[in-house]
């Protein structure tokens, strides 16, 4: 069984601003930090875990049925232990993520796009970045479709693919 969860995707726009602005910072020293590309940005609306997607497919459906689109927009950084991000803000997005099964999950849901991974025992690693990204902001866009994401492992790191995708209303 492959192992799902929910995302938005941000537009192509939204990852080539994200594109440039790392770009243009990294003439300085990356120390350790190992980037995401960015077919792999998405921001994770709830984890599944192995499951079918069909059985998964319909309950998300029903639970989405709906819904709005919500307004997202990608700022500042931040860190997890060995994990750097970017914000993503918006007022419907947790409720969106809650309608998608992040309530279900143990820790709190903290809407974010993964940009880099570091070394848990070197968190200093990311501080410039969240330094130099702390006035980051991307455009708004109003995210009309929840994509249901598979993971599976490759030698390279996670691929991930869409394996079904739910509009949102648009209003």
């Amino acid at each position: 069984m492959p192992v799902l969860f929910s995302a938005l995707l941000p537009p192509d726009d939204v990852a080539e601003a994200i594109t440039a602005e790392i770009v243009a910072r990294r003439g300085e020293t990356d120390g350790g930090l190992r980037w995401e590309p960015p077919e792999r940005w998405h921001i994770t609306l709830a984890y599944y875990g192995p499951d079918d997607v069909g059985t998964r497919a319909a309950w998300l459906g029903e639970r989405l049925a709906g819904r709005a689109a919500v307004d997202v927009r990608l700022e500042k950084a931040a860190t997890f232990p060995g994990v750097l991000w970017l914000t993503a803000a918006g007022t419907e997005l947790k409720p969106l993520a809650h309608a998608a099964g992040a309530d279900a999950e143990p820790r709190p849901y903290r809407a974010h796009l993964t940009l880099a991974r570091f070394p848990r025992e070197e968190p200093g690693l990311a501080a410039r970045w969240t330094e130099s990204l702390a006035n980051f902001t991307s455009r708004c866009w109003p995210a009309a479709e929840v994509a249901l994401m598979t993971s599976e492992r490759e030698p390279g790191g996670p691929r991930y693919r869409v394996a079904r995708a739910f509009e949102l209303d648009r209003g």
